[in-house]
């Protein structure tokens, strides 16, 4: 697994996704955001993107960093969970609840629970099974590590139990109406350049060239979509969320969003 901070400080706000870029594109500017407002955010990537049409695993861990630091996130890693194999495995569980203790976050963002992708609809499954077991006193998370240690001779000690306070889900790889959008109108263009600091992925080139879009078409793309969800929340670009949990008002007079 490879890593972009150690810092010891708990995360505000926890993004987990299949693979390096998912984030970049369903909540990069959500993230932004938060960091601006001082909130410390770090981003989970299960896989290394190994089976990728384009690029190497090496060439995404680099470009990962670089786009983690355009959107000013404050931890970033990615776990060993094969790419194309996500599964919601016992162990795959324990090594994502182990993130969760040690990074303590408040937030959790997922992947919607559906999509094309099997690994995208199985990490919002593993990830939220993993945000209950971390919670659990008496789950040692350490059965994960045991058959690779992070230092050899050395035993790992059981971070003590936390469960992140909310969970919501990026609906952005899905055809589902949101609960809420994040207005990201100021912070497109940069969000837009961490999706295009993975180069080996987006930039113009033969390999995949039947598989993926030209640069200026993906830009066509999301600015359309971030459009459209703008348009739901009266802005002119956002990302869209879900919650399962109803909402609670305090004040109707301070509700965002006008009805007619």
């Amino acid at each position: 697994m490879s890593t972009l901070s150690t810092s010891s400080a708990p995360l505000d706000i926890l993004a987990i996704a299949a693979h390096r870029d998912d984030v970049e594109q369903t909540c990069g500017g959500t993230l932004l955001k938060m960091a601006q407002r001082g909130h410390r955010t770090g981003i989970l990537d299960l896989t290394q993107g190994e089976m990728g049409t384009r690029g190497t695993a090496e060439d995404r861990a680099r470009e990962a960093v670089d786009a983690a630091k355009i959107l000013r996130v404050s931890w970033r890693q990615a776990l060993d969970i094969p790419d194309g194999r996500v599964e919601n495995t016992w162990e795959n569980r324990l090594k994502v609840a182990r993130v969760i203790r040690e990074q303590r976050p408040r937030v959790v963002i997922l992947p919607y629970w559906k999509g094309r992708h099997p690994d995208h609809y199985t990490a919002s499954t593993l990830g939220y099974e993993a945000c209950f077991l971390a919670g659990l006193a008496k789950l040692d998370v350490n059965v994960a590590r045991a058959s690779s240690p992070a230092k050899e001779g050395a035993i790992a000690a059981n971070p003590p139990p936390h469960r992140p306070f909310k969970i919501i889900y990026a609906t952005l790889y899905f055809d589902v109406r949101p609960t809420f959008v994040v207005d990201i109108t100021e912070l497109f263009e940069t969000r837009f350049q961490a999706l295009m600091a993975y180069k080996s992925q987006f930039s113009d080139q033969e390999a995949g060239k039947d598989l993926f879009p030209e640069q200026a078409e993906i830009r066509a793309r999301i600015e359309a979509m971030a459009r459209f969800y703008g348009l739901l929340g009266g802005v002119t670009y956002a990302e869209p969320f879900l919650q399962k949990e109803v909402g609670l008002v305090e004040d109707l007079t301070l509700i965002p969003v006008k009805s007619i």
